[in-house]
C-alpha cells in the first residue's frame, strides 16, 4: 500500500470514528427527549382532568349582564 492510500484510509477511519460519535450523541439525546415528552404528556393529561373536573363543577349564574 502505498503512503497517499495509507492516508487516505486514516482519513476514512477517522470520519468514521467521528460519526459514531456523532450518532451516539443523537441517541442518547433522541432518548432524553423521549422520557420528557411522554413525562409533558402525562402531565398535560392530568392538567386536562383537572380542568375538566373544574368546568364541570363551576357554577354559572344566570343573570343578566351589568351593561342591561
Amino acid at each position: 500500500m502505498n503512503e497517499e492510500t495509507e492516508k487516505r484510509f486514516v482519513s476514512l477511519e477517522m470520519k468514521i470514528a467521528f460519526l459514531e460519535d456523532f450518532i451516539l450523541k443523537l441517541q442518547n439525546e433522541a432518548v432524553e427527549n423521549q422520557k420528557t415528552i411522554e413525562i409533558l404528556r402525562e402531565e398535560n393529561r392530568v392538567l386536562a382532568g383537572r380542568i375538566q373536573d373544574l368546568s364541570e363543577n363551576l357554577e354559572i349564574p344566570n343573570r343578566r349582564p351589568p351593561h342591561y
